[in-house]
């Protein structure tokens, strides 16, 4: 799954013609997480294996293999595998699949609440809630129409995704009414859009802060409630992403693309890429390298 590092993501989950995107997402991958982001869809996370932690707007919930996780549009959230490999499908897909541009009451009361924030939803599901298998069995038939990817099963899949909230609309734990107030997840978002415009450059937490009219001490505290982390470590994860990207995309020199990704200091970017990717650039070039080759054998087998 590709995304925009710590920002509103640029790439389109849907269209008016196909309305949804379905992604198959496996942890670790170079930085093991999934990093901060959001969207103008909504978005349902199923897991099937493993158990990570993920941060939806400003709650963090511990998830594991058949719980669920249910995003309204522009909520932040991140993903960070728990002990071992996490495998999850994610099923993006425009409000217009929950007919967000009818006028009727159903869409006014139960839809658009969701969409302005006025209505929050607990976004954590797991096998305790009451309705959880109703809504288990409605998840896995939108997940095999997504798959089957035809015309004819997205008349389903639409039907389900309706069933499914009625579901979340007839659980007050799941559904509430949202108190006033900007949560932390909204006040750093300009810092996390400045973090991925200027990564390559020289950035202190005074900047961020500074960026978000907070003071230093108050700032760090909202980072690490929103992200998960704090705001440097958040920044090397992004100059890290874009290091990785550049090793496996281009022929630049490691030290040509250290310098682009921020770093003046070579055995600095060395030192920082394999504490957190676990190998060293050169290596991860190597092994993107053989991965693309592998992938390219077993197409060339399936054609013979």
């Amino acid at each position: 799954m590709l995304l925009t590092q710590g920002a509103e993501e640029n790439r389109r989950h849907s269209t008016p013609y196909v309305p949804y995107s379905l992604y198959d997402c496996r942890l670790p991958e170079p930085l093991y997480t999934v990093p901060m982001h959001w969207h103008s869809e909504f978005e349902l996370d199923v897991l099937h294996e493993g158990m990570g932690t993920f941060i939806c707007g400003d709650e963090k919930v511990l998830a594991r293999a058949g719980d669920l996780l249910i995003l309204p549009p522009n909520t932040s959230h991140a993903a960070y595998p728990t002990h071992g490999p996490l495998f999850y499908s994610a099923f993006v897909f425009h409000p217009s699949m929950l007919g967000a541009g009818n006028e009727d009451r159903c869409t006014a009361a139960c839809i658009r609440p969701l969409m302005n924030g006025t209505l929050a939803l607990r976004p954590h599901i797991t096998g305790s809630d009451p309705n959880y298998a109703q809504i288990h069995s409605c998840t896995h038939t939108i997940l095999s129409c997504a798959q089957a990817g035809e015309p004819r099963a997205d008349l389903l899949l639409k039907s389900e995704l309706l069933r499914l909230f009625w579901f979340l609309e007839n659980d007050d734990h799941i559904l509430y009414r949202k108190e006033p107030g900007v949560s932390c997840s909204q006040l750093i978002r300009p810092a996390l859009e400045y973090m991925m415009d200027h990564f390559r450059e020289e950035i202190s937490v005074r900047d961020l802060a500074a960026t978000v009219h907070m003071s230093q001490s108050y700032f760090m505290s909202c980072f690490k409630k929103a992200v998960g982390m704090g705001a440097i470590r958040h920044l090397t994860q992004l100059r890290i992403r874009a290091a990785c990207d550049a090793l496996s995309g281009t022929e630049a020199s490691v030290s040509d693309i250290a310098a682009d990704c921020g770093y003046g200091n070579l055995s600095n970017f060395n030192r920082q890429f394999q504490s957190l990717v676990g190998c060293t650039p050169r290596e991860y070039r190597r092994r993107c390298a053989a991965s693309r080759e592998q992938k390219k054998e077993a197409k060339d087998h399936e054609r013979m």
